[in-house]
C-alpha cells in the first residue's frame, strides 16, 4: 500500500453520507445525467470558490427559446449555481448541440466567457469543441458539441472494468490529449468519468476544457499535478471499477476506509501490472508505486511518455463459438416427440467379416497383390532416377561466360529501429515512428496538417523517417500503405549514415523516389544500394479531410502504417 496524495480530487456521489467537506454543485455543467456532485475540502491544489453560491439565480428560460435566432432550447439537462445547461438545436446548421447559459452578472461570467474562447482557439479534436462564446442581452452563453452516439465513461463502467487493451487506449488518449492542453497554457481541473465520453470507433473525447472548472470556479496553484492525478484515478477505475478514494462517486464504490491507496493490482485479479504501476504513479504523486521502483508522474507530459514505454497492449483475440452440429439439432426436433416429430432414420449395421477359410484366403491374397504392387512401382521410381542421373553426367557443362545467373528472389529487411527526420522547425509525432513498422494495421504515424500543398516547400523541405536496417544491406525496393489518398503523396529513398538529423539530404546517396495518389506507394531502385540507414523523405502531401482517429482536421497531410524494406 502506498500514501495517497492530498490533491483535492472532485466528486460526484450518488447516495451515501455527504463527505465532511462543503457542499459543491449538483450536477455537471457539459450534459451529464450526474445526480450530484461533491467536492473534497479546499486544498492548495485545487481550490474553488464554492464555499458560498452566489446570490445570482440561473436564467430561467424555456424550451423553444432561441439564442442569436439560431440555437432552439431543447431540453435542460442541468440547472444549479446560477447557471444551466442545455441540449439545443442550431437550426441553421440543422445539428444538436450543448449550451451553458449564466447571467451576464454572474460573478463567473468573465472568467467562462475566457475559458471558453482559449478552449476554442486549441482546436484539438480530442476535445469536446467549442463553437460559440457569446454575451449578449444580459446573457453570457458557451455552445460546445453535442456527442449523442458517444457514451460516457460513467456507463462503460456501470457494465464492469474495461479490458487491458480499452484502459491501455484510455490513458494513452487521455494524458496525450492533456500534455497537448498544457503546453497551450490549459487545465481541465474537473476530470472525472462524466468528462470522458468513448466513440463508436473507440476514440475518446474530453469535453469541458477549461469551462467545467470556470463554471464552478474551481482554480488550482498546480494545474498540472491536479490533471495527472484525476488522469490516474480514471484509469484506477477503468482497471478496477472502483473510485480510488473513501467516498462512493459516480456509481463506483469507495475503496475501504482506513487501509490507504490500494495498487488496482491488489484490488481485482487479473488487472494488467503495468497499467496498475502507472495508475499508482499518477495518483501517489510522493513517488511510491505498487513496487516503489518507478518515479512519480507529475505532469500529463510525464504520464504520457510512461504510457509510451509501455509494451503496446493488443485487443484481445474474438472468443470463437463453435456452430452447432446439425445432428444435435435434429436430435432435439425428434427428442420432445409431438406432432409431426421426424423420426430418425434406422442405420443397417455393417456387414459382419468375412471368417473361416475364405475369409482367410482372401485377405492373404490381397496382402500379395499390395506387397507386389509395391515393389513393381519402386523398382520403376529408382530405375527413372537412375536414367536422370546418366544423362545429367553425360551432358555437357555450359561455359561460365555465357551462363545467365539465376534470378535474385526479393527478401523482406527487417528493421531494427527508427527516428524522426527533422530538416526544419519542429517534430511532427516522434512517438509514433515505432507505428509504422510494428505490424498492426490499426497504429499508424501522422504528419501535421498543412494549409498549403501538395508541396511542402512553403512551410519546410520535406518531412523524413530514417530506418535502421541493424547492419548494412543492400535496399532495392519498400514499400508503404498510407492512411491518406489524393493527389498526391511523393516519397524519395535516401542511404544516410545515421539516424541523426545533422546529415543533409543534399549530401545523401538516392536509392529511389516514387509517388501515388492511392493508399499504397511502391518504390523501387533501378540498382541496388548498400545501407544500414535509410531515410524516407516526404515532399508532397494529399489533401484529406477530419480524421477523428488521428485527432487531426482537414488539410495537407499523411499518415503512414506498414513500411518494408527489400533487397
Amino acid at each position: 500500500m502506498a500514501e495517497r496524495s492530498t490533491a483535492a480530487v472532485d466528486v460526484a456521489d450518488n447516495g451515501g453520507d455527504e463527505p465532511p467537506a462543503a457542499k459543491a454543485d449538483k450536477a455537471t455543467a457539459d450534459g451529464a445525467a450526474e445526480a450530484q456532485d461533491r467536492q473534497k475540502p479546499d486544498t492548495p491544489e485545487t481550490e474553488g470558490e464554492h464555499r458560498g453560491s452566489p446570490t445570482t439565480a440561473a436564467p430561467e428560460l424555456h424550451s423553444g427559446h432561441k439564442l442569436a435566432r439560431r440555437y432552439r432550447l431543447e431540453e435542460c439537462v442541468t440547472r444549479l449555481d446560477g447557471f444551466s445547461s442545455w441540449r439545443a438545436m442550431d437550426e441553421k446548421l440543422r445539428r444538436a448541440v450543448g449550451v451553458h447559459l449564466l447571467p451576464a452578472d454572474h460573478p463567473r461570467a468573465r472568467s467562462v466567457l475566457a475559458a471558453a474562447r482559449s478552449s476554442a482557439l486549441l482546436g484539438d479534436p480530442r476535445f469536446v469543441q467549442v463553437l460559440d462564446a457569446v454575451e449578449e442581452n444580459d446573457l453570457v452563453y458557451v455552445v460546445h458539441e453535442w456527442l449523442p452516439d458517444a457514451t460516457e465513461m460513467t456507463a462503460l463502467l456501470s457494465a464492469g472494468p474495461l479490458d487491458a487493451h480499452d484502459a491501455y487506449q484510455l490513458v494513452h488518449q487521455v494524458s496525450q490529449a492533456m500534455a497537448a492542453a498544457h503546453r497551450e497554457g490549459l487545465a481541465h481541473l474537473r476530470l472525472t468519468p462524466s468528462a470522458i465520453l468513448r466513440t463508436s470507433t473507440g476514440q475518446y473525447r474530453i469535453r469541458g476544457l477549461a469551462v467545467n472548472a470556470a463554471l464552478r470556479g474551481i482554480t488550482a496553484e498546480t494545474p498540472q499535478r491536479a490533471d495527472t492525478e484525476a488522469i490516474g484515478a480514471l484509469l484506477y477505475a477503468a482497471l478496477t471499477q472502483r473510485w480510488p478514494y473513501e467516498v462512493d462517486a459516480y456509481g463506483l464504490s469507495g475503496l475501504p476506509k482506513g487501509v490507504g491507496l490500494i495498487p488496482p493490482d491488489q484490488v481485482r485479479a487479473g488487472v494488467h501490472r503495468g497499467l496498475s504501476d502507472i495508475a499508482m504513479r499518477a495518483l501517489v504523486n510522493e513517488g511510491a508505486t505498487a513496487s516503489r521502483q518507478d518515479p512519480p508522474c507529475t505532469t500529463p507530459e510525464d504520464l504520457a511518455r510512461a504510457v509510451s514505454a509501455m509494451p503496446r497492449i493488443r485487443p484481445p483475440e474474438p472468443a470463437f463459438t463453435p456452430s452447432e452440429y446439425p445432428a444435435a439439432a435434429y436430435q432435439r426436433a425428434y427428442a420432445h416427440g409431438g406432432h409431426g416429430a421426424v423420426k430418425p432414420m434406422v442405420v443397417p449395421p455393417p456387414p459382419a467379416p468375412l471368417d473361416g477359410r475364405t475369409g482367410r484366403a482372401l485377405k492373404w491374397g490381397v496382402a500379395t497383390l499390395l506387397i507386389v504392387a509395391l515393389g513393381l512401382g519402386s523398382w520403376q521410381l529408382a530405375d527413372t532416377l537412375m536414367e536422370r542421373s546418366s544423362e545429367q553426367e553425360t551432358q555437357p557443362a555450359e561455359p561460365k561466360n555465357g551462363a545467365t545467373p539465376p534470378k535474385k528472389v526479393p527478401v523482406e529487411l527487417p528493421i531494427q529501429g527508427a527516428k524522426e527526420y527533422v530538416a526544419a522547425g519542429s517534430e511532427q509525432n516522434a512517438e509514433g515512428v515505432a507505428n509504422t513498422y510494428d505490424g498492426d494495421p490499426q497504429s499508424f504515424w501522422r504528419t501535421k496538417r498543412y494549409s498549403d500543398g501538395p508541396p511542402l516547400a512553403p512551410y519546410k523541405p520535406g518531412i523524413g523517417i530514417v530506418y535502421d536496417l541493424g547492419d548494412a544491406k543492400e535496399v532495392s525496393a519498400a514499400s508503404l500503405a498510407l492512411r491518406y489518398s489524393g493527389n498526391q503523396t511523393r516519397a524519395v529513398l535516401y542511404a544516410t549514415d545515421s539516424t541523426s538529423s545533422a546529415t543533409p539530404v543534399e549530401s545523401m546517396k538516392e536509392i529511389a523516389e516514387g509517388q501515388t495518389s492511392g493508399n499504397s506507394l511502391a518504390i523501387k531502385a533501378k540498382k541496388p544500394v548498400k545501407t544500414r540507414y535509410v531515410l524516407l523523405w516526404l515532399t508532397h502531401l494529399p489533401y484529406s479531410g477530419a480524421d477523428a482517429a488521428s485527432f487531426s482536421g482537414a488539410g495537407y497531410k499523411q499518415g503512414i502504417n506498414n513500411v518494408k524494406f527489400t533487397g
